[in-house]
């Protein structure tokens, strides 16, 4: 059987032989693989890397507004300490120098027990104050800020444990920023907050 002169430009072009050209399986022209899957939305992983969030996760975002909590109960602590300075102050001017005897069978100043409550109750209000300031600051980073911020929060919560324990016999509000400072480390020590705050930054 003759195929037709190969060097003849008018000749019947060639079938090309099965096996070879185009895949088979019906493949379309052009469209010899299949597609790169995509990764998924909003997500990225570039060169093999881990996914990291693009949108703040729902954990992170818990964290974030008990920090605002915490730190608003801060406020409130401080403003009652503040008060309380207040009715030391009054009480120690109204004494006049008054002296009483204690259980220890010792003659107490009034004027310096009133004052020295005054300042250690002055200093806690002080320090609420602070420790309000630092919660705030925290929450604010938790739009850009790395994992410091995280490690922060957690950090920041131990000691609103210790506080709460301290103000939850004397104020009502102590037992919520104890509870409120156990579920900020809860939420900020799970996988999709870590990711968050270690994602890549451009």
């Amino acid at each position: 059987m003759s195929f037709g002169d190969q060097n003849n430009p008018y000749g019947q072009p060639q079938q090309p032989a099965p096996g070879y050209g185009y895949p088979q399986q019906g493949a379309a022209p052009g469209q010899p693989y299949a597609p790169y899957p995509q990764a998924q939305a909003g997500y990225h992983a570039p060169y093999g890397a881990p996914l990291a969030p693009l949108e703040m996760p729902g954990s992170a975002k818990t964290a974030r507004v008990m920090l605002y909590v915490i730190a608003g109960l801060h406020v409130i602590i401080a403003g009652l300490c503040f008060s309380m300075v207040a009715v030391f102050k009054k009480a120690a001017e109204e004494t006049n120098g008054e002296t009483f005897t204690n259980r220890n069978g010792e003659t107490v100043d009034a004027d310096t027990i009133f004052n020295t409550s005054k300042g250690v109750v002055g200093f806690l209000a002080v320090l609420a104050l602070v420790f309000a300031v630092l919660g705030i600051v925290l929450a604010v980073r938790y739009a850009k800020g790395g994992n410091g911020v995280r490690i922060g929060s957690i950090v920041y919560a131990s000691f609103g444990i210790i506080s709460g324990f301290a103000t939850v016999a004397v104020f009502g509000l102590g037992l919520a920023t104890l509870v409120l400072s156990i579920l900020v480390i809860v939420f900020a020590a799970k996988q999709p907050t870590t990711q968050w705050f270690r994602r890549p930054r451009h």
